[in-house]
């Protein structure tokens, strides 16, 4: 619900209806299937959208893992409203609403039954509402994404091809929970590739971006938001490091962890 959600909300749409589909493998417990349905039904509510349609198929025991979901979703983008990365310039600025990498971590730690001294939750949210605030603060962004499969690394060096520009990021201006720059550094996964649902990272005409960034923090989904970036430069995405260098960063090939979002 949260990905579908966030994907219309990521083009200036106001989601209003979702379909639901179900694959369910033979022997899945009714009360686990009743948990997931309840779930569906507080996020589809909290989102403020209505779950209009669905189906179901039932397959052989032990094809498919469990259970399978699906959801499409259909939003309202309001007149005169247009967000493309296609329309990055220059002389902006990329702000994210909170800290990167929360959602992978959880899964990787849960998944890997990893013992960490301090739980981990992941950051699983509809971002709607957020996004309507960034665009009354700034009717004038010029694209915003949700940095899920492949984290914030990928989905810059998207929003850069796509608009032929160059962007530079801050680390040190980058929000990370040191849990998960901690199971990170156990680990060897890059924080800036952890896939995230419910961060929002926005790039505004570089005079907007601290207007932006209060706003966010007025939101509860936005408390953590900071300006990490700025577009400029020979074309590509790279990474200014706390030590003062200056990395590269490429899209992520494959996964670090497979069937996380």
């Amino acid at each position: 619900v949260c990905g579908t959600v966030n994907d219309l909300a990521m083009k200036g749409a106001r989601p209003a209806y979702l379909t639901l589909g179900l694959v369910i493998e033979e022997g899945l417990l009714i009360g686990d299937l009743e948990r997931i349905l309840d779930s569906v039904a507080e996020t589809a509510a909290a989102a403020g959208v209505e779950v209009a349609a669905g189906d179901t198929k039932v397959v052989e025991r032990g094809s498919i893992g469990g259970l399978i979901v699906n959801t499409a979703g259909v939003g309202v983008v309001p007149a005169g409203r247009s967000l493309s990365s296609a329309g990055v310039r220059d002389g902006d600025s990329v702000v994210i609403s909170g800290t990167i990498g929360d959602h992978e971590t959880a899964i990787v730690v849960a998944r890997e039954e990893l013992r960490v001294h301090e739980s981990i939750s992941s950051d699983c949210a509809p971002l709607n509402e957020l996004a309507e605030v960034v665009l009354d603060a700034c009717p004038d962004v010029r694209a915003m994404r949700d940095p899920t499969r492949g984290g914030l690394g990928t989905t810059l060096c998207e929003v850069a091809s796509r608009s032929g520009v160059g962007i530079t990021i801050e680390e040190s201006n980058i929000p990370i929970d040191r849990r998960v720059l901690h199971v990170c550094e156990i680990l060897g996964f890059d924080p800036i590739y952890m896939a995230n649902e419910g961060k929002l990272v926005a790039v505004v005409p570089g005079d907007a971006s601290e207007r932006v960034v209060r706003a966010m923090r007025g939101h509860e989904l936005g408390r953590a938001a900071a300006v990490i970036g700025s577009v400029g430069g020979r074309p590509g995405v790279y990474l200014k490091t706390s030590v003062g260098g200056v990395r590269p960063v490429v899209m992520l090939e494959g996964v670090q962890l497979p069937r996380i979002c």
